[in-house]
């Protein structure tokens, strides 16, 4: 039977957009789940919308932490299931991720969050009316349910500690749980593990800032509810929160944890801090040649090795 692995010309192009738009699905699903479940929980509160509400601050959780996991099983087997641009570049940083890979995968990622806002935006765009109080009426209050705004108490250091803090933690598990010299997760069980750490983070670091940890997750649909109504406001609110916040922190609280992991407990070649310096390749070459016996002569000898 003859075997190729481009059966059609489709297969060619599909071989070359398969690990982003794996990144991209991924991070679509983690979004639907994520926002579906803060947009039900919140808009069913009121008596406008539904009869009685449909769930609390665990349904949230628990939605994230589902989106999590679906997002990285759908992608997981492709592209390594990302689905965060803060992890990508960690990687990148650390364990030899390809960084020509990098601006595509952030980009993917970025695309995948604001189309999975906009499907449960138009699938909530009536509910949100009726909530705001008038068609066609947006407000932070309801841009909330997309993307990440923290509470009035919380001073700027604050907040940027509570995105670092939590993004160093992710990082450290998802480490940890890949580490083949540590207590490695079984193939296909990465997914269970994540649900149970978005959990964690949720039901812990949550409140504060909404636990955005993930720059895809909050600037996707911070970009969807500009583009659908909510204006200007959704960047302007406390000087650029948007970016210094659930951006750079999660970034930094990620090069954080993948630091404090690789350093100190990881001892894998992939790390930068184990691979061998220009001394230990000089005797590692020095003790090869050492060892290399004499190549063998005539039709009876036997080379020992």
């Amino acid at each position: 039977m003859y075997l190729t692995k481009y059966p059609n010309r489709w297969s060619r192009y599909r071989e070359m957009i398969r690990e982003p738009f794996a990144e991209f699905l991924g991070v679509a699903i983690l979004i639907i789940f994520g926002t579906g479940v803060v947009c039900q929980v919140v808009l069913s509160s009121s008596t406008d919308v539904a009869p009685s509400p449909k769930g609390e601050y665990l349904s949230i959780s628990l939605g994230w932490g589902v989106g999590t996991a679906m997002g990285v099983w759908v992608s997981g087997g492709v592209s390594g299931g990302h689905i965060n641009p803060a992890v990508t570049i960690a990687l990148a940083t650390y364990r030899g991720f390809p960084w020509k890979k990098v601006p595509i995968y952030i980009f993917a990622q970025l695309l995948g969050g604001i189309v999975g806002a906009a499907i449960v935006y138009a699938d909530y765009f009536h509910a949100i009316d009726i909530f705001e109080g008038g068609r066609g009426v947006r407000t932070l209050k309801t841009a909330g349910f997309f993307s990440t705004y923290a509470l009035d108490y919380m001073t700027s250091v604050s907040c940027f500690f509570s995105e670092f803090i939590g993004t160093a933690v992710l990082l450290i598990v998802v480490l940890a749980m890949n580490d083949k010299n540590n207590l490695a997760v079984p193939a296909g069980l990465p997914p269970l593990v994540l649900f149970f750490l978005i959990l964690g983070i949720g039901v812990a670091l949550g409140m504060e800032t909404g636990y955005a940890i993930n720059p895809a997750r909050d600037l996707g649909p911070r970009i969807l509810t500009s583009m659908v109504g909510y204006g200007r406001a959704v960047y302007t609110f406390r000087n650029q929160y948007w970016l210094w916040c659930p951006v750079i922190a999660p970034i930094m609280g990620a090069q954080a944890g993948a630091f404090l992991y690789d350093a100190f407990i990881f001892t894998g070649e992939e790390s930068i801090f184990n691979k061998p310096n220009a001394e230990t390749r000089r005797r590692r070459l020095h003790a090869r040649a050492a060892q290399r016996s004499p190549a063998p002569a005539g039709p009876n000898s036997v080379e020992i090795v």
